[in-house]
This record gives C-alpha cells, sequence and structure tokens, in this order.
C-alpha cells in the first residue's frame, strides 16, 4: 500500500473516530441534562431495554423505559439535598468493541451552584447502536463516589 494510501486511511479512521467521540459525548451531555432537570422521559429517551445496572453491591436489571424514567426523574431531588445543583459528563475513556458497541468510562463531578466540585462519581457504560443507528445506553457499572479532596 502506497504511503499517501495509507495516510488517506488512517486520516479517514481518525476523523471517524473523532465523530464517534463526538456523538458519544452529546449523548452524555444529553444524559446530563435530563439528570440535571429531574426529566425522567428524557433520561429514558437515552436507554435501550432491556438494560442492566450494577456495582459491587447489586445487579439490577431494567426491563421497561418507564423504569427509566421513573428512577431518573427523582435523582435530581436526591442530588439537591446534598447540595448538588449540576454536573457534567468527562470522558475519560471510550473503546469501540464493535461496529455497533462502545464502553465508556464517565467522570461525573457534582457541582454545586457556585461550580464548586463537591465530590465526584466514575461509571463505565456500554453504549449500543440500535438498528436505526441511534446511541444508547444499555449497561451500567457504577465504581462509587468520592467526596471532594
Amino acid at each position: 500500500m502506497s504511503r499517501s494510501r495509507r495516510a488517506l486511511e488512517q486520516g479517514g479512521a481518525a476523523v471517524e473516530l473523532a465523530r464517534d467521540q463526538a456523538e458519544v459525548q452529546d449523548l452524555l451531555d444529553r444524559f446530563a441534562a435530563a439528570l440535571t432537570a429531574g426529566d425522567g422521559k428524557a433520561a429514558a429517551r437515552l436507554w435501550a431495554v432491556p438494560a442492566v445496572v450494577m456495582d459491587d453491591a447489586m445487579v439490577r436489571p431494567v426491563d421497561t423505559l418507564s423504569e427509566v424514567e421513573q428512577v431518573f426523574s427523582g435523582v435530581r431531588l436526591e442530588y439537591n439535598a446534598q447540595g448538588i445543583t449540576d454536573t457534567r459528563a468527562e470522558l475519560v475513556d471510550l473503546r469501540w468493541s464493535t461496529t455497533r458497541i462502545a464502553i465508556a468510562e464517565v467522570r461525573w463531578p457534582w457541582l454545586d451552584e457556585h461550580g464548586d466540585e463537591l465530590g465526584d462519581e466514575v461509571s463505565t457504560y456500554v453504549l449500543r447502536r440500535d438498528d436505526s443507528g441511534n446511541l444508547r445506553i444499555q449497561a451500567v457499572i457504577m465504581h462509587g463516589a468520592s467526596p471532594a479532596a
């Protein structure tokens, strides 16, 4: 293969990778907006079912989007009670396992009304492109929370 052909293919792969990363970031940004607004319907639109949520203490199957909606409708109040009013998705790592499945590690800083960090949590998401080409959350592994240093 010629050097210019190889450079073109590598350049195309870099463009595709950047596009895919932007698509994942957009999904996570929309999820953050839904969480901080307490908009369970908007959060549920970003999920696919069946799904699974797990951490060291539990494994929870999620069978319906209404379950997702119910969980995320109340999250805002729980966070607000701790002084957390905002967050953002910080993409720590992104790997595409297949053309339709990505694994994303995300840090969620807990922000107060002044934008100061009160701590954070990290989760790994399995994202899957559905038959229509839309990226959706299919599984979550919660790593745990850390208070601000």
